[in-house]
């Protein structure tokens, strides 16, 4: 499991996360939503090593994380695909992909048998391996990023905004390859400002406000509370998504808090 525990992390001396509490189910795709500025990229930064917290802890299985910068966070299991512009255009995606196991390069065998099976999973990775990054549509730009991050096997996949800037086409495919990644094993932890889209993906999902966690619920029964419907999705409540394996709540029911009673924390 991946805990966060009072974390204080910010930017030029003030402190977007205050006091953040958030625990990661293994296994599952958890995912944070909330208003701009409340701090959803700000806690990828802080797990992945990018951006080192004033106070407060980060675990992975009892591993303090926050003691590590970038490479030993990688080296735990830990891998992160950024917002955007992630990829090297003038690079074929194959040389793209391999850059994801640069920590393997002395152990060729192992390298080729992990991008075999990246490839297989990603069937652009094998169809279009010598053509340029540089060339590929946003969408397929975001599953070569995908590939490499999964070159590592990573146990814990973070992804900042993956539905960012693509079509309805690309949107559905990239979905599918982070719900195919959490079925072989990888819990991921991602953050999305198409909240629909996001909690239709996820098992968990988590409404960040001001730098604190707000609401912290399965992602179908948040899909269904009336007031992340009238904050985030129009309005009106949807049905939990069947691929989260949620059950919808009814729609006056508040989701569970993290304490496990019946109460909204806020």
């Amino acid at each position: 499991m991946l805990t966060i525990s009072g974390v204080y992390a910010g930017y030029g001396g003030g402190d977007v996360l205050q006091g953040l509490d958030l625990e990661v189910p293994s296994g599952a795709i958890t995912c944070i939503v909330g208003p701009n500025g409340a701090g959803k990229s700000t806690v990828l930064r802080v797990v992945s090593g990018l951006l080192k917290p004033r106070l407060g802890t980060v675990e992975l299985d009892g591993v303090r994380l926050d003691q590590f910068g970038t490479a030993g966070v990688l080296g735990k299991g830990v891998a992160q695909v950024p917002q955007s512009q992630a990829l090297f255009p003038q690079m074929t995606i194959r040389e793209n992909v391999l850059l994801g196991g640069y920590t393997l390069r002395r152990d060729k065998q192992l390298l080729t048998k992990r991008y075999d099976r990246v490839a297989e999973l990603i069937p652009i990775v094998a169809e279009r391996s010598n053509d340029k990054a540089g060339n590929l549509s946003g969408g397929q730009r975001r599953m070569v990023e995908i590939a490499r991050c999964l070159m590592v096997e990573p146990s814990v996949l973070l992804l900042d905004e993956p539905s960012l800037g693509l079509d309805p086409i690309s949107l559905t495919g990239v979905s599918q390859l982070v719900k195919d990644a959490n079925a072989g094993g990888t819990t991921v932890l991602l953050v999305e400002q198409n909240v629909r889209l996001g909690l239709s993906m996820a098992t968990h999902g988590v409404v960040l406000e001001g730098g604190r966690v707000a609401l912290e619920a399965a992602a179908g029964d948040l899909m269904a509370n009336p007031e992340v419907a009238e904050l985030y999705l129009g309005g009106a409540p949807s049905k939990a998504p069947a691929a989260a394996g949620s059950t919808a709540a009814a729609a006056g029911s508040a989701p569970a808090a993290r304490s496990g009673d019946a109460s909204t924390k806020r």
